[in-house]
């Protein structure tokens, strides 16, 4: 399983607002599927990625309501 992983977002509903890519790593955590948790630097973007490439994002605060990506690319 890769360490870290890009993903890509879509852009803002209606528009034509590029799409973002966070890099996340591995947190030596695993979530409620029993699949690795990844971070970004920050801590805020969590989320659990199964070995067939399945993303479930995780809230990591009150009142968050994570985006589901579009892509996880890992990455070397």
């Amino acid at each position: 399983m890769a360490r870290r992983f890009a993903l890509t977002f879509p852009g803002e509903t209606g528009g034509h607002a590029d799409q973002d890519m966070v890099v996340v790593e591995a947190t030596g955590t695993r979530g409620p599927g029993g699949h690795p948790v990844y971070a970004d630097a920050s801590g805020i973007v969590q989320a659990e990625i199964s070995d067939a490439g399945e993303v479930r994002m995780m809230a990591s605060g009150g009142h968050q309501t994570p985006r589901t990506p579009m892509h996880a690319e890992p990455l070397p």
